[in-house]
Order: C-alpha cells, then sequence, then structure tokens
C-alpha cells in the first residue's frame, strides 16, 4: 500500500511539474521573439549579441540547484551513513560531456534563430516553431523509436501543413530597405535552425534514456545550466571576434527608447528564453521531444497574434487558416493522448508500453 501511494505521489508530482513547464516554455516562446524583435526595430544590430542573450540566463538556474541542494543534503543527512558524501553535481561525466554537446548544438541554433529574427517580421519568423515539429517527429522515431498513433501523426501533418500555409504569404512580408538576398538568407537560416533544434529535443530525451543514472528534475536543471554554459561560451567567442561587447555601450546610447530600456531589453530577452530552454527540456522529462515540439508548433500561432497587436503586422487569412490547423492538430494530439491514458488504466500497464494505434 504504502509503495502503491508513493507512486501515485510521483505520478502527481511529474503533473505539476509538466504544468509548471508548459508555462514556462509558453512565455519563453511567445515571448522571446518578441523581446528579441523588440531590440532589432529600435535600433539594435548585434546578431551575435541576441544570440548569447537567448541562454545567458542560465546563472539564474543556481537558485533553484541551490535549493535543490540544500533539501538533498538535509535528507542525506537523516537517510544516509556519516560516510557517506553528498555531491554537489549529481552529472555523471558522460552525461556532462553529452550536456555540453547540446550546449555546442543550441549556441550554433541561437545564431541561426537570431539572424532569422533581425531579417523576417516575427510572423514569418515564428516559422521555426512549426516546421521544427516534422524535424523533431523524424528524430524521435529515428533516435528514441517514438511510438506514432493516428492521432499524433494527424497532429504533426496539420501542424506542418499550418507551417507551410504561412510560407505562402513571405513574399509580402520583407521589410522595407531590406535586399532579397537579406531576406532570403533569413528564412534560409530560420529553417536550418529549425532542423537543428529538432534533432536537439530528440537527443536530450536519449541523453534521459541511455544515462546511467537516475534523472530526477534536480538532474534536468544540471542538464539546463551546463547547456546554457556552453551555448554562451560559444556565442561569447562569436562576440568577441565581432567586437559586440566594445559595441553594446554605443548601440546602448543610441536604443530608441534609450540606455536603460536598452539593457532591460537585454535582460529580459535572456529570462524570456530561459524559461523556454528548461520549459522544453522539462517538457522532455516528464512527457516527451515530441510532446515538447508539439507544444512549441500549437505556440506559434499565438505568437502571430501577439506581433500582430504589439509590431502591428498584418494578419492575412493565410494566417488564420494557420491557426485553425495548429489549433485543430492540438487537440487531435491530446484525444489521443487521453485514449491512451484510458487504455492504460483499464489494462494496468504502463502508458510507454502501449502499442500504437492502428489509423
Amino acid at each position: 500500500m504504502a509503495e502503491g501511494s508513493e507512486t501515485e505521489r510521483d505520478r502527481t508530482m511529474k503533473r505539476f511539474l509538466l504544468i509548471i513547464n508548459c508555462v514556462m516554455l509558453a512565455l519563453g516562446t511567445c515571448g522571446g521573439p518578441l523581446v528579441l524583435r523588440l531590440y532589432f526595430i529600435n535600433g539594435g544590430k548585434r546578431v551575435w549579441l541576441s544570440a548569447f542573450l537567448e541562454t545567458a540566463g542560465f546563472p539564474f538556474m543556481l537558485l533553484p540547484l541551490a535549493v535543490s541542494y540544500f533539501n538533498r543534503r538535509r535528507r542525506h543527512r537523516a537517510t544516509a551513513a556519516e560516510s557517506t558524501k553528498l555531491r554537489i553535481i549529481s552529472m555523471k561525466p558522460p552525461l556532462f560531456f553529452a550536456s555540453a554537446f547540446v550546449g555546442i548544438l543550441t549556441g550554433l541554433d541561437d545564431y541561426f534563430y537570431a539572424y532569422g529574427v533581425a531579417r523576417l517580421p516575427v510572423s514569418t519568423s515564428a516559422l521555426i516553431i512549426a516546421t521544427q515539429l516534422a524535424f523533431t517527429a523524424v528524430f524521435a522515431f529515428l533516435l528514441v523509436k517514438q511510438k506514432f498513433t493516428a492521432y499524433s501523426v494527424n497532429a504533426v501533418v496539420l501542424l506542418t501543413v499550418g507551417a507551410a500555409v504561412l510560407a505562402l504569404h513571405t513574399s509580402g512580408d520583407r521589410p522595407a530597405g531590406e535586399s532579397t538576398k537579406q531576406y532570403v538568407m533569413g528564412f534560409v537560416l530560420t529553417l536550418v535552425a529549425a532542423a537543428l533544434y529538432g534533432f536537439v529535443l530528440p537527443f536530450v530525451e536519449l541523453m534521459y534514456k541511455k544515462t546511467k543514472q537516475a534523472i530526477t528534475y534536480s538532474l534536468v536543471m544540471e542538464i539546463q545550466f551546463v547547456i546554457g554554459l556552453f551555448a554562451t561560451l560559444f556565442c561569447t567567442i562569436g562576440m568577441i571576434i565581432n567586437n559586440d561587447f566594445k559595441a553594446i555601450p554605443k548601440e546602448a546610447r543610441n536604443f530608441k527608447h534609450g540606455e536603460v530600456n536598452y539593457y532591460a531589453v537585454l535582460v529580459g530577452s535572456a529570462i524570456m528564453w530561459q524559461g523556454f530552454f528548461l520549459g522544453a527540456i522539462g517538457v522532455i522529462f516528464c512527457a516527451s521531444s515530441l510532446f515538447s515540439g508539439i507544444l512549441i508548433a500549437v505556440l506559434l500561432p499565438i505568437t502571430e497574434i501577439l506581433a500582430v497587436i504589439v509590431y502591428k503586422e498584418s494578419f492575412k487569412a493565410e494566417k488564420g487558416v494557420s491557426l485553425l490547423l495548429s489549433l485543430w492538430g492540438f487537440v487531435s494530439y491530446f484525444f489521443g493522448e487521453i485514449k491512451q491514458a484510458k487504455k492504460a488504466k483499464r489494462n494496468n500497464i504502463p502508458e510507454t508500453e502501449l502499442p500504437p494505434q492502428a489509423p
């Protein structure tokens, strides 16, 4: 009975963590591109700096990590022998190096994405969020043998088609004063960023599966800290080569809304993106990389609507169709998940062991 109670408590905690991480992911997905675009449209021009900001908020992770450590130390004192030492960092070397590798990939992805945001309207650059889902689905199948149901396949197709619909109006979205070459380069690099992060999400799930240590949420935060550290170091090298550090004070003085707001935008961007990255790998921990990709994709139309409201960008018919397709795909996915959960409860087996449903 005690064991069953513990299991139910663990499930409740995991659901709670899933909700928290979904909220962080939603705030980061919608707020990150808007704040980043605010930097560019008000005088900011440093792409490497923008990429740097996407992971520069990783030091914020030290606070929850410290709280987690002291909680673990208190439990350790109550249950463990005095001769047993509690490690401050629970991550083992193989997981550390894998996280560092993901960090470097993330830094490269940040640069591609920042370049796209610098050249494209938010409503167009948000295309990355939905096209990424198709790549996530493919890599999830190849890396972690993701099982697809008719509902999850339907969700991937609908969300991807929704993204393709957006591409139909991109020729009329080129900002004034920007060359066709710059616009096309921004569009291409945005798609490359989508493919790269579509690989990163399932690779993180693979790390969870292959590591020879228990994955706790505390360890997930450590992983995100290491990813953020190495991604930021990668972008710092780019900033040094591009002389971005020397240019920041001058750029702040020339910022349309003043120096104080300039630095507020930089800090706000770092916080928003940190929420995005922690939310993304947290959702993978609580659910799967496919669900993380689907959640990111369904937030695309919300980001676009916010861009229309905040930056007065046009909202054409294609965006309305994309919104409906995205919502339809999201509902389809969750309907399938609910059916799977009911089937698992009825048969008293773990949901992850269920065979895929036939279309």
